[in-house]
């Protein structure tokens, strides 16, 4: 076993005992002093439930990666960026905060990542035959793809144990590559994929059904942030000769994140074509009706995680065949999907009309 290697296992089990350890003394705290989400009608769980799992999360993945991690190429900067995200999230999760000032801070720490560490998306790799981006359309691209996702992973934390399990699962596979292929310049954001998965994991603990904590936004804004730019850095590194993707690495990223970027496009789409704001909350969640089709919390959870597995292996598997195959082939399967849930709930529909 190479050094490389025992210092990312290292880092990873770091990550995940101290948040093991904390989380505990988090659910203590939040119960002594009354800081529970109350349940209401969009959400699912039943009780009075600690929503600070994030803290515990942040924890273990701040001081394994300043301790085992090297915090070059974009790596600092993108640890200032949690901060940023954490307090937002962490205030939020206290006393709440308006959508407007939330968005401030993820631009605060979208532009930290962008201008001080230059962590852009430079080029479409020839996606309607565009290849490089005017640094002006780089900069936009990228501040709409960190934001984006950072609210897809947000959104997506509806059910316990989904948003930590799906995030786990597309820091796995980054990290994969980037230990794999990423060298000088990309290797590092191993170390952040792993200590984000050893956190996780460790929260994971206390969050599947019956969760006994939240992972609160708190955690989903700093999750959705590291994967963001993890997914940016993928990207990028597939310009780079001998890249296992190579060119198909944007449309191979998407399949990484088929399940939050689904679910959050297919709700925006349903708001908008209703005349809502994309941002109204609603129960039109992909979980939601797969809940409303009979299936419990945890078959839920592991039904979306295994429809992200095979979505990864297709995308991995024909990534030769190009952006513009694999891309229609993904919209094509989100369709069909869109299609199977809007008939399955207009039956729904029917039946309690007749059975009213």
């Amino acid at each position: 076993m190479n050094h490389f290697l025992i210092r990312l296992s290292l880092s990873g089990s770091w990550a995940f005992l101290v948040a093991l350890f904390a989380v505990p003394s988090i659910i203590y705290i939040a119960h002594l002093k009354n800081m529970l989400d109350t349940p209401n009608g969009r959400t699912v769980h039943q009780s009075l439930t600690p929503r600070l799992g994030g803290v515990a999360v942040f924890a273990g993945f701040m001081s394994a990666l300043t301790i085992f991690a090297p915090l070059e190429n974009g790596v600092k900067e993108l640890l200032a960026g949690c901060i940023i995200l954490f307090f937002v999230g962490l205030k939020d999760d206290l006393v709440g905060m308006s959508v407007a000032k939330k968005f401030v801070g993820q631009l605060l720490a979208t532009g930290i990542v962008m201008i001080m560490a230059d962590v852009r998306i430079t080029s479409f790799q020839g996606i309607l035959g565009i290849e490089t981006l005017p640094v002006g359309v780089s900069y936009a691209f990228t501040l709409a793809v960190i934001v984006g996702i950072t609210n897809a992973v947000n959104l997506i934390d509806g059910l316990d144990g989904l948003a930590g399990s799906i995030v786990m699962l597309i820091a796995g596979t980054f990290g994969y590559y980037f230990y794999r292929y990423g060298g000088a310049s990309y290797g590092n954001y191993a170390f952040v994929a792993i200590c984000l998965m050893g956190g996780l994991l460790g929260f994971l603990r206390y969050n599947f059904h019956r969760a006994s904590i939240f992972m609160g936004d708190t955690g989903s804004l700093v999750c959705g942030f590291m994967v963001s730019v993890l997914a940016i850095q993928f990207i990028e590194m597939g310009l780079r000769v001998g890249q296992p993707f190579g060119t198909s690495s944007p449309s191979v990223a998407v399949g990484i994140l088929f399940v939050p970027l689904f679910d959050t496009l297919r709700v925006f789409l349903l708001r908008m074509m209703a005349g809502r704001s994309p941002f109204a909350p609603d129960k039109n969640h992909v979980h939601h009706r797969i809940l409303a089709m009979g299936f419990q919390q945890i078959s839920t959870v592991l039904l979306l995680a295994l429809l992200n597995i095979v979505v990864t292996l297709f995308v991995i598997r024909f990534a030769a065949y190009g952006n513009l195959l694999l891309i229609g082939c993904m919209i094509a399967f989100s369709v069909l999907l869109s299609v199977f849930f809007g008939v399955y709930q207009s039956r729904i529909s029917r039946r309690q009309l007749q059975s009213s």
